[in-house]
């Protein structure tokens, strides 16, 4: 029971990583959850769900890429359950583009989502904590793609690299304050998404994921529920003094 009785808000939390987190939280005990997605019935059915189990959970549905949506995420866990402990972006664009097609428009939606709304949200999770003079704990999952990515992922990869510049600066600036701050640069990772990104962006047929696991090191690609054991570690107490730190989960 890692994370009883305590209160977090994930983002991207209707699915893969995100689903996984918040599951695992509500498993951990926590005492009060939100999740926020753009998967209106299935964000619906996973609060329910966790809910009838013991973990009363929050779904608020909306695009991350408008600034009030990443806001609320965190002002709508305090006004529900009275403060925010934890709090996990795990939301993310992955849109394909190299340099030739990156659009300022396409430049501009990945970034407000895999930046811009992580930083706001952190914004109002550090306000209530400092507010209340107690610690926290946030996790923002991002990408071995930060060191510089794929020719496809000009954007996201940059995006990603900002992400992580972000978290490292937000630790240190709130390490007195007892508020950690890391991040889990993900590798290639088994979820419902990156199957329909396979499938839209590479063509991929329906045996894409056994090449991909017959490729890998470890003969697999990494699973969500792994990584949000991860997860639940660092947002919990078990997290020790750990912050400012970018752990690569990654078989590369």
């Amino acid at each position: 029971m890692l994370y009883h009785g305590r209160i977090a808000a994930v983002t991207g939390g209707t699915s893969g990583v995100g689903e996984a987190i918040a599951r695992a939280l509500a498993a951990a005990g926590a005492a009060g959850l939100t999740i926020a997605g753009r998967d209106g019935g299935r964000g619906e059915r996973i609060a329910a769900e966790l809910t009838a189990q013991g973990c009363p959970t929050l779904f608020l549905p909306g695009d991350l890429a408008d600034a009030d949506t990443a806001r609320a995420v965190v002002l709508r866990t305090v006004e529900c359950y009275g403060r925010i402990d934890g709090l996990a972006n795990c939301a993310a664009s992955t849109e394909r583009s190299t340099l030739d097609t990156t659009t300022p428009e396409l430049f501009d939606r990945i970034m407000a989502v895999n930046v811009r709304a992580p930083l706001l949200s952190m914004q109002e999770a550090i306000r209530d904590m400092r507010g209340r003079g107690e610690p926290g704990a946030i996790l923002n999952i991002i990408s071995t793609e930060a060191s510089g990515g794929a020719p496809y992922l000009t954007a996201y990869a940059t995006s990603k690299g900002a992400l992580a510049t972000l978290t490292r600066n937000v630790a240190a600036a709130h390490r007195f304050d007892r508020i950690r701050v890391n991040g889990i640069l993900l590798g290639w990772t088994e979820t419902p998404h990156e199957d329909a990104v396979q499938r839209r962006y590479h063509g991929a047929g329906d045996d894409w994921l056994a090449a991909a696991a017959a490729k890998a090191p470890m003969g697999r690609l990494a699973q969500p529920d792994e990584i949000a054991d991860l997860a639940v570690l660092l947002l919990s107490d078990r997290g020790g003094i750990m912050t400012g730190s970018l752990i690569e989960y990654s078989q590369d």
